[in-house]
């Protein structure tokens, strides 16, 4: 049986920044490679981890990044993005700036705010960087309270000065606040020139805490909001990226991160289905309608966030499908009754576990969403967590429902945040569990 170690995420690294604005970047796109976080290019490479730590490591932060889903408070431009399988997490090489101040920030599909630790910093996580200095770049400027770009961002108060600042915390402790400003954001672009992004709305971040690791800087928002980075290229990339994760096998090769209209996903096998607008609309919703084993189709009734629409969020971050206890416990019984070989115990969290010595046949599934139907690769539904023991990739959590980079690995994941659609499209290469 082949070593199933494809939970891994991804690590964004862009390089050869230079000088190129965003609308003359339109024809030729821009390109990021995304790295392996446990790569020795990686920042967060550490050498004395096992493959099965990394695994380990990665299943808990599923579980610790439900919390975050909480938090408490031009015309069309081409572009793409080399991708190499992570684990759990994004990052994202930028420069910040005039001149470019180089910035190592965690790429989030479940936030939307750009932020990064400033001076002065009165709190500040430890990081290995030095900080920004918002009075060292020519192009920095912040925002009074009056303005619309302050009421762009989320959980905004006024300063006894009168400037706009920005506090956003989450349910795992973690927080940044500071003021809300505008500063030049640098790309790389596919051409081989950079791609320059003036006024990027951003919080500069001086107090700032949390489960943050000291090779970073901030975070880099992804998702639906106003001032997530998606949104604030707009119509630049014509509201569309794409991406596909790589298996951790796949480690050594990069694919492709594309923004505008080379982020189209079609094709043989191409299947989509709507985008929900919801509260927050931080969060990309789906429905999900069934999943099956087999032929066993099992009927999903949930309503974790209110409706019988986008009962569930789609999420490039959160390694494990995660599903609510009683469709969960359905689809484990229709699983396990399929399986013939000796189950053992795995990590926490993780219910559904078989001797990986044992040769045994994972059982076709097929996620059901409106109007697209998913069949899943053995890589994607199980995983092995040691030399011994291969686990179901699905685990229940009460009331919450959030569909994984598991299960999205080998495909063509594209977004279309205009037309409010996710297309997927399997790779044609196929990969044994």
């Amino acid at each position: 049986m082949a070593a199933v170690v494809s939970l891994f995420a991804f690590v964004f690294a862009i390089v050869g920044l230079s000088n190129l604005s965003l609308i003359q970047a339109q024809k030729g796109g821009f390109s990021v490679e995304l790295i392996h976080r446990d790569s020795p290019k990686s920042p967060l490479y550490n050498h004395l981890d096992t493959t099965y730590n990394r695994v380990t490591n990665a299943l808990r932060r599923s579980f610790n990044r439900v919390h975050r889903f909480k938090p408490t408070s031009v015309s069309t431009m081409e572009a793409e993005a080399d991708v190499i399988a992570d684990s759990g997490e994004y990052l994202m090489n930028i420069s910040i700036g005039t001149p470019a101040f180089d910035i190592v920030a965690i790429a989030d599909t479940g936030s939307d705010l750009i932020w990064t630790q400033c001076k002065p910093c009165s709190q500040c996580f430890p990081q290995n960087a030095p900080l920004f200095d918002p009075t060292a770049s020519s192009t920095y400027k912040k925002f009074s309270c009056r303005t619309s770009q302050c009421g762009d961002v989320e959980g905004t108060s006024c300063s006894s000065n009168g400037s706009c600042q920005y506090s956003v915390s989450y349910g795992d402790g973690s927080y940044s606040k500071g003021e809300v400003a505008a500063d030049t954001l640098t790309l790389d672009s596919t051409t081989g020139s950079p791609v320059v992004v003036p006024n990027v709305i951003m919080g500069c971040g001086h107090d700032n805490d949390g489960s943050f690791d000291e090779n970073t800087s901030g975070i880099i928002g992804l998702g639906g909001g106003d001032s997530s980075f998606i949104s604030q290229l707009g119509t630049t990339v014509d509201g569309k990226f794409s991406y596909c994760l790589l298996p951790f096998s796949e480690a050594g090769n990069s694919s492709k991160m594309n923004f505008g209209s080379d982020a189209i996903v079609s094709g043989n096998g191409a299947v989509s289905t709507p985008l929900t607008k919801q509260s927050p609309q931080t969060f990309y919703f789906l429905t999900l309608e069934a999943i099956s084993v087999g032929t066993n189709r099992i009927k999903y009734t949930d309503k974790p966030f209110g409706t019988d629409q986008g009962n569930i969020i789609i999420d490039s971050g959160t390694t494990l499908t995660l599903l609510p206890d009683e469709f969960y416990s359905e689809l484990e019984s229709a699983v396990s009754s399929m399986i013939n070989a000796p189950k053992v115990n795995g990590p926490e969290g993780l219910n559904l576990c078989y001797d990986a010595t044992t040769e045994f046949a994972v059982p076709d599934i097929t996620v059901h969403f409106s109007g697209a139907d998913v069949k899943l690769q053995p890589l994607n539904t199980f995983v092995l967590v040691s030399e011994t023991v291969a686990c179901f990739t699905f685990s229940p959590v009460p009331n919450f429902a959030i569909y994984g980079n598991l299960a999205q690995m080998n495909f063509l994941v594209g977004y279309d945040t205009i037309k409010q659609t996710v297309w997927f499209k399997p790779s044609l290469k196929f990969i044994e569990f």
